[in-house]
C-alpha cells in the first residue's frame, strides 16, 4: 500500500511539472502565432496598397498602407510605399520620413534602396551622390532581381546633373544584364539629346520605335527630339500616338498643360 502511494505522489509531482512547463509553451506558440498573423496581415495590405498605387488610386492605396502599419508597425515594406505614395503626393517631407524609417528598418532590402535612391535624385539634388550610393546598394545586391533597374536610375540621376558620360557608363551596365531594357536604351539616347547630338538622337530613337513597343518616355523624348530640330509634322504625330495611346501618362498631361518646349 505504502508502494502503491510513494508511485501515486511521484506521478502527482510529474503531472504538476508538465502543467508548469506546458503553460509558458502555450504561451510561446500562442505569441509566435499572433505575429505571424500580424506579419501576414501587413504583407497582404501592402500588396493591396501597392496594387492600388499604381492603379493611381492613391486614397485606397493611404488606406490599405494605414492598415499595414496598424497590423505590424515594424513592417519596412509598408513605409517603403508610404514614402512613393508621399512622393506622388508632393508631400517630400513626409516621404523623406517615410524612406529613412523603412531604411532603419530593413537597411539590407535593395527594392526600399532603390526607392530612396530614386526619390531623393527626383527631390533633392543636393543629394544625388547619397542617391547614386543607394542605387548601387541595391544594383550589387545578389539577391536583387532586377538590378538593371537600379543602374537605369543611376544613369538617368547622372544626366540630370549633367554627367553624361557616368550615364552611359550606368546605362551600358544595365543593358549587358538585360540587352533590350527599354528605360536604359531611351537613356542611351536622352544622353545623346542632352548633349545636343540630335541627329543620333533622332536616329537611334526611330531604331528604337522599330523594334520595341512606343511608351510615354520614348514619345515624350521624340516630341523633344523632333521640336529641337524644328521637325512640326513629327512633332505632331508623336503628340497624336502619345495622346491615344497613353492619355492618362504624366507625359500626356504635361503635353495638354503646355509644360514641354
Amino acid at each position: 500500500m505504502k508502494k502503491n502511494l510513494s508511485i501515486f505522489f511521484i506521478l502527482l509531482h510529474f503531472l504538476w511539472l508538465e502543467g508548469c512547463v506546458q503553460q509558458p509553451i502555450e504561451n510561446a506558440v500562442l505569441a509566435q502565432t499572433d505575429s505571424d498573423r500580424a506579419f501576414q496581415s501587413a504583407k497582404i495590405h501592402t500588396e493591396l496598397a501597392a496594387e492600388y498605387f499604381y492603379r493611381g488610386q492613391l486614397e485606397v492605396a493611404l488606406e490599405e498602407v494605414t492598415e499595414a502599419l496598424n497590423a505590424q508597425s515594424t513592417y519596412a515594406l509598408a513605409y517603403n510605399l508610404l514614402g512613393l505614395i508621399n512622393m506622388t503626393l508632393n508631400e517630400n517631407s513626409k516621404a523623406l520620413d517615410n524612406f529613412e524609417h523603412a531604411i532603419r528598418l530593413a537597411p539590407k532590402n535593395p527594392e526600399i534602396h532603390n526607392n530612396y535612391g530614386w526619390f531623393l535624385c527626383q527631390r533633392y539634388p543636393q543629394s544625388m551622390d547619397q542617391a547614386i550610393n543607394h542605387f548601387m546598394t541595391a544594383a550589387r545586391d545578389p539577391l536583387y532581381s532586377t538590378p538593371e533597374m537600379a543602374y537605369t536610375n543611376a544613369g538617368i540621376c547622372e544626366i540630370k546633373r549633367q554627367k553624361y558620360n557616368e550615364g552611359q557608363v550606368f546605362f551600358q551596365r544595365a543593358l549587358s544584364i538585360q540587352p533590350n531594357y527599354s528605360p536604359a536604351l531611351i537613356g542611351l539616347i536622352d544622353a545623346d539629346f542632352q548633349r545636343g547630338n540630335l541627329i543620333d538622337a533622332q536616329s537611334k530613337l526611330v531604331q528604337f520605335l522599330q523594334n520595341n513597343s512606343p511608351t510615354p518616355e520614348s514619345l515624350l523624348l521624340a516630341i523633344k527630339i523632333e521640336q529641337a530640330m524644328d521637325n512640326q509634322l513629327a512633332v505632331d504625330s508623336y503628340i497624336f500616338q502619345l495622346q491615344k495611346h497613353f492619355p492618362e501618362s504624366k507625359e500626356a498631361a504635361a503635353i495638354r498643360e503646355g509644360k514641354v518646349r
